[in-house]
């Protein structure tokens, strides 16, 4: 069996979910499953995303860490290669990258059979038609204001829901963008995950007291993993709810 570090919190609830018992160490933000240690085996925390414990994988002497080229930093990743360590980075702009990328972990690299939420996922997504299209900017942080830009998994998920990110075609995939402009953009919508940053009914609609806010699950917008199953339905009821 193959000792695995995961420090993506999505991947790590792929390969929880896929074969429990891989997992020998994660990140203090991988929060799913939420039985992780107590239902999963022996695993060990192991820093954040982007200050993983480099010492501490190692000593967990892990066939394999998983990883994104987005989430987690480039020199904390050639350490844990210098220190002998094997070290798959992945890469998710959009959802057919996203399948593909799962795939590329879950069968080829970890020599799993496909699993069936996977596939689940795939047909929950094929089956989406957009209700309407609505323009919408979507922060992802506050003080300062940064929202999705260009090349983003959430804005393609969005997108497929009839979504159109205002900020779409900016040159930077996180722009900061005042709030004073955004809240005078033209948008009829503003979509507001609860994470990264945590908005929440009373922290980010009153900053666009005049337009329809969505309070969306930010794990359900941004990770790429068994949530995406039933991601179509829990984000098209969020932004029906905001009308």
């Amino acid at each position: 069996m193959r000792r695995v570090v995961s420090l993506v919190p999505s991947l790590t609830e792929a390969v929880a979910v896929s074969a429990p018992g891989l997992l020998v160490g994660v990140t203090d933000w991988c929060t799913h499953p939420e039985d992780l240690t107590d239902g999963h085996g022996d695993v060990a925390r192991i820093g954040g995303t982007k200050n993983p414990d480099v010492r501490r994988i190692a000593e967990l002497r892990p066939d394999l860490v998983i990883a994104n080229e987005e989430e987690n930093r480039a020199p904390d990743l050639s350490a844990l290669r210098a220190a002998g360590v094997e070290v798959l980075v992945t890469e998710v702009r959009d959802l057919p990258q996203a399948l593909r990328e799962l795939d590329r972990v879950l069968v080829g690299a970890l020599g799993l059979t496909r699993p069936g939420w996977l596939s689940d996922a795939e047909a929950a997504w094929a089956r989406v038609e957009p209700a309407g299209a609505r323009t919408a900017f979507v922060p992802v942080w506050r003080r300062p204001w940064m929202v999705l830009g260009r090349d983003t998994f959430a804005g393609d998920l969005l997108a497929r829901l009839g979504v159109r990110n205002v900020y779409a075609g900016h040159p930077e995939r996180y722009p900061r963008i005042p709030a004073a402009e955004l809240a005078a953009g033209g948008c009829d919508l503003v979509v507001l995950p609860d994470e990264p940053y945590r908005f929440t009914a009373g922290d980010g609609p009153e900053a666009f007291p005049d337009l329809p806010a969505a309070l969306i699950s930010g794990r359900h917008l941004t990770w790429y993993g068994p949530s995406l199953a039933e991601a179509p339905t829990v984000l098209a009821q969020a932004l029906r709810a905001a009308r």
